[in-house]
Order: structure tokens, then sequence, then C-alpha cells
């Protein structure tokens, strides 16, 4: 899921310098052409890449509430 939803964000053209954008237009992006078994696994992949303490380097940069470690 993390592979498609990296291959999504840049088809979408979501990098360093583009602005925010909301995590349900890459979902919904996600879910209707890579990915059609639900919406939880998508968010929950797209949070756990969002968080510094998750992964050793965080692959999307999250804008507002991405959870908390404890």
């Amino acid at each position: 899921v993390q592979r498609r939803i990296v291959y999504a964000m840049s088809e979408l053209g979501l990098n360093t310098s583009a602005k925010f954008k909301k995590s349900a237009r890459t979902v919904g992006d996600v879910l209707g052409k890579y990915h059609p078994h639900g919406d939880i696994a998508c968010y929950e992949a797209m949070v756990l890449m969002a968080q510094p303490f998750s992964y050793r380097y965080p692959l999307v940069d999250g804008q507002g509430n991405w959870g908390a470690p404890d």
C-alpha cells in the first residue's frame, strides 16, 4: 500500500515544493486506481508514513494532527 500511495502522490504532483492537499484526495486516488480494497488500510499506511517515530525517515509531510507516539 505504501508504494501505491507514494506513486499516486507523485502522479498528483505532490512533492516537497507543492501545496498541501487533503488526505482524502490522495486516498481516493489510490482507491480508485491502484488499491480497491477499502480506505482504512490506505489511511493507516499514510499516517504511518507521516509520523517521524514510525519509520526511519518520514515519507509524507503531514500537516495537522497525524498522531502522537503515546
